[in-house]
């Protein structure tokens, strides 16, 4: 770093902004601390130096005070720091704590993942910095855990983040890698479940030469400042049942609820656990303040629950009322006894859908919302509700994927890091979703039309079930993603007791069956990956229901006059309704089976050529009106809408939609197949390659002509405004960029 930049940044620390961070990691042998500092480090504008005790002395292990003095040099350098030791106890952290200031912002990142996790990775790794691997890591793994003291602010850190499992540790790798030189992460504790559990339960009966499990639970459960005594059979059999009862808490929660008892009593540990299936809580949609009859309704939702109940897998939906007297609840519960659906994958529950977790005991990832038309807070009852326990990062977030809602749709929106919705209660997504309308003082009013209100309500939670099963085979994908990059394997059964042994049996198959079900809905024909040549599955998504737009509209362009530029018997011409550029077309095929680009053979060159004919039609057309602009044609990878469409747009990407690293990189770098490329690809090998690896869209922010590096789009856009380079020779050949005849060439 030099002098100016240093001076800029202590300058803007002084305002709260600008300050270095140090993290210090959390976490025993294997949870992934130091692929967590490569994956940051490897695409992060801001400079980082990892420190650690296992490499310090020469490559060599060495000692913490090494440790220390290297983290004070990398500061005093303008540094940005990971600290990656176990640092598992308060001692082992307190040196490094009081290296934070003014100008130091000090960070814990706790990876708290399953002990078994931690080591089967440990015992099956090679060439380990350390040398912890093989038999010995067990117990080293094992002893380490026994004296876990979880971080707290008061130790002096200015903010905790907890990692449960690895789709957390994804989450917090994209947080950190997405911060720049000036972006600071708001104070505080965040994602921690049970501040007093010390061990995670049953990690000793992983161990093939395991303790006597009543005394590991009774070393758990002990008063550190306790002498330790060996557990009478009473206390024993004490702990094995408070372990079993733990199991079927989230079975027996339902029940407990429509009794009228307060599940919000019992411990944390039978509240949130690492077999939490995903979840859906959703109310009731259109009885409230729509007024739609409760009957209708009940036969409505059961329908669709039996409908989706094969596609769930191993996730759930919950049916979420305020009051024990539900009339809607007491339907619904009975129909679905008459239809014999599973109860512990269909449940009613009597609670506030926004506390759900910390006033039920019941952990919900996502929560539907009765939403109005215009998709805004306010009104009241649920609507207003979840916007509220959400935060302004809900409306803001939700501004991003539509403006406005049509009765029997449904939408999915990402919660933002800092909603307390998430932090709170594990909430990463709310589905807004909005019913047919039967009271005369609302919008959309149907004039107790009930043909048409019974098909808008189906189709309403139609739209919400299948958002929510693309939410939660998107997580798999993710953990799958992340499980791969961390180098963890699945640990295999130990031996126990008899019924331990068959236990440990049924939930690894019903686990297997679960995967075989993701997985296939994954896998296809192949495609070829052009970075290594080897093959990579094509994908057969299932889309949401606000996905559908385009194919809707190709499908139906009569439907959709206002917005359609141009129809012809193979494609329809319209704007992108979110430009990333001055001028930024689709051309949408009209053909059924074509999803996305991975559907394409040697059939459709006919239809590939046409689209790519009315790109260039229409870009002509733009030449009359600003000849100076410089178009690309394309595909992407994976695109996020179903239907085959085709990208025709301008290169100066001037934008106010352009918000973000994933929409630039998305069109510039190897995921934006060019029309000319796909054509040549599939004339010769039958298919195009399909670039769809997620690396592609972190990767730095590069300008498109000079391919200079940018820390932020801010300072991208600044730059590509003025950029003159000449385009890089492998956009200039074979038409993959087209500008109009008169002008002066790019190059």
């Amino acid at each position: 770093m030099d002098m100016d930049t240093d001076e800029n940044s202590n300058a803007k620390g002084k305002e709260g902004q600008g300050k270095l961070i140090m993290v210090i990691l959390v976490g025993a042998p294997g949870s992934g601390k130091s692929t967590f500092c490569e994956l940051v480090m490897g695409s992060s504008s801001r400079p980082w130096v990892r420190i650690c005790q296992d490499t310090i002395g020469n490559g060599k292990s060495g000692t913490r005070a090494q440790c220390l003095k290297s983290a004070t040099s990398a500061l005093n350098d303008g540094k940005s720091v990971f600290v990656d030791r176990c640092n598992l106890e308060i001692e082992q952290r307190a040196d490094f704590v009081k290296l934070g200031g003014p100008q130091v912002d000090v960070h814990a990142v706790v990876l708290d993942l399953p002990a078994q996790l931690c080591i089967s990775r440990s015992v099956k790794r090679t060439g380990h910095e350390g040398n912890l691997s093989g038999g010995k890591a067990a117990a080293v793994v094992n002893k380490m855990l026994q004296k876990k003291e979880l971080p707290k602010l008061n130790e002096g850190f200015t903010r905790i983040t907890f990692c449960h499992d690895e789709s957390d540790v994804l989450s917090a790798i994209d947080m950190y890698k997405s911060l720049d030189l000036h972006n600071m992460l708001p104070h505080g504790c965040f994602g921690q479940k049970n501040p007093d559990k010390k061990v995670q339960l049953g990690i000793m009966k992983f161990l093939k030469k395991a303790e006597n499990p009543s005394k590991t639970c009774s070393s758990a459960n002990a008063d550190k400042n306790s002498p330790t005594s060996q557990p009478t059979q009473e206390k024993r059999e004490s702990c094995d049942k408070k372990e079993e009862s733990s199991c079927r808490m989230s079975r027996n929660v339902a029940m407990e609820s429509e009794k009228g008892e307060s599940p919000g009593v019992r411990s944390l540990e039978g509240k949130i656990t690492q077999s939490d299936p995903p979840t859906l809580a959703f109310p009731s949609i259109s009885t409230s303040d729509f007024k739609f009859s409760h009957e209708k309704a009940a036969e409505i939702i059961v329908e669709k629950v039996e409908e989706f109940m094969d596609k769930l897998g191993n996730a759930r939906l919950v049916l979420v009322d305020l009051s024990h007297g539900s009339k809607i609840l007491s339907m619904v519960k009975a129909k679905a006894t008459e239809k014999n659906i599973s109860s512990t994958k269909f449940f009613t529950f009597v609670g506030d859908i926004t506390k759900l977790n910390s006033e039920g005991g019941l952990r919900c990832n996502v929560i539907a919302n009765a939403a109005n038309w215009r998709l805004k807070p306010g009104g009241g009852g649920v609507n207003a509700a979840i916007f509220s326990a959400a935060g302004p990062g809900l409306e803001v977030a939700t501004k991003q994927q539509a403006n406005s809602l049509h009765p029997g749709n449904a939408v999915a929106v990402q919660l933002p890091s800092t909603s307390p919705l998430l932090n709170r209660e594990g909430v990463t997504h709310v589905i807004h979703v909005l019913g047919p309308n039967m009271n005369p003082q609302r919008p959309n009013y149907l004039n107790n039309d009930y043909d048409e209100g019974c098909k808008l309500l189906g189709n309403a939670y139609s739209s919400l079930f299948q958002a929510f099963i693309s939410i939660v085979q998107d997580k798999y994908k993710s953990v799958k993603g992340i499980n791969e990059c961390l180098g963890s394997t699945p640990p295999e059964p130990q031996k126990h007791s008899e019924n331990s042994h068959h236990k440990f049996k049924r939930e690894n198959l019903q686990n297997l069956e679960i995967s075989k079900k993701w997985k296939g809905s994954h896998n296809s024909t192949e495609g070829l990956n052009q970075n290594n040549n080897k093959t990579v599955p094509k994908k057969s998504k299932h889309w949401g229901s606000w996905a559908q737009a385009l194919y809707d509209t190709a499908m139906h362009p009569e439907r959709h006059t206002n917005s359609v530029l141009e129809t012809s018997d193979d494609v329809v011409v319209l704007y992108d309704i979110y430009p990333k550029a001055r001028k930024h077309l689709l051309v949408v095929a009209r053909h059924e089976g074509l999803d996305q680009l991975a559907d394409v053979c040697t059939e459709h060159l006919p239809l590939l050529r046409t689209m790519h004919a009315m790109g260039l039609k229409w870009i002509h057309k733009f030449f009359h009106e600003d000849a100076p602009l410089v178009f690309r044609l394309g595909y992407h990878s994976a695109p996020s809408m179903r239907q085959l469409h085709l990208h025709v747009i301008s290169q100066d990407f001037d934008s106010t939609h352009l918000k973000n690293k994933k929409h630039w990189n998305s069109f510039n770098t190897d995921f934006f197949r060019d029309s000319v490329t796909v054509i040549d690809e599939v004339s010769s090998h039958g298919k195009a390659r399909i670039m769809d690896d997620e690396r592609l869209i972190s990767m730095e922010l590069r300008c498109n002509r000079c391919r200079s590096a940018h820390p932020n789009l801010p300072k991208l856009k600044a730059h590509i405004s003025k950029c003159q380079a000449p385009f890089p020779s492998t956009l200039l050949e074979d038409g993959r960029l087209v500008v109009e005849p008169s002008n002066a060439p790019l190059s």
